[in-house]
């Protein structure tokens, strides 16, 4: 199947779950299981939120899916993740050693996306997926993991 139509199939996977699932936890959650299971080079999914009134600011560990992480919580001038946070851009690293930034989390990863979430235009959280493979986020990839940031962001709107 081309790439394309996998990451087509995906997108209408992750609308329906958002219009069937009552909290922003259940489509984190499937969110999770779905970019695991479906995107193949996808082998770890997180989503780190912002955590409400914490000084420093801090993102949390919420759903995820892959091996367990020592960062359950990071600090926002810190990693990949609080760079994305503290921007409220999505950053791409096609080798993560090469990235000073990069909070060593396990020996096999090898690239990372990250993708903010926003609520309401802040920065909330954000859409955290390591992968084993370098390079493994292409432009279709982003799009497809800022589409499922968008949901959850829309979700927790509502909330």
């Amino acid at each position: 199947m081309p790439v394309s139509t996998r990451i087509e199939e995906v997108r209408n996977e992750i609308t329906a779950l958002a219009q069937a699932s009552s909290t922003a936890t259940e489509v984190m959650q499937g969110v999770c299981r779905v970019l695991h299971q479906r995107m193949l080079k996808y082998n770890w999914v997180g989503f780190y939120m912002l955590e409400s009134g914490a000084t420093p600011p801090m993102l949390v560990l919420e759903a995820f899916v892959g091996a367990m992480t020592p960062h359950t919580r990071i600090p926002l001038n810190q990693g990949i993740c609080g760079a994305a946070a503290s921007s409220g851009k999505t950053i791409v690293v096609d080798d993560v050693s090469k990235d000073p930034r990069y909070l060593a989390c396990s020996l096999e990863t090898k690239s990372e996306i990250v993708v903010p979430i926003f609520v309401r235009g802040q920065v909330a959280g954000e859409l955290d997926i390591d992968s084993h493979f370098a390079a493994a986020f292409g432009t279709e990839d982003q799009q497809l993991v800022q589409y499922c940031a968008e949901v959850v962001g829309k979700k927790l709107e509502k909330a």
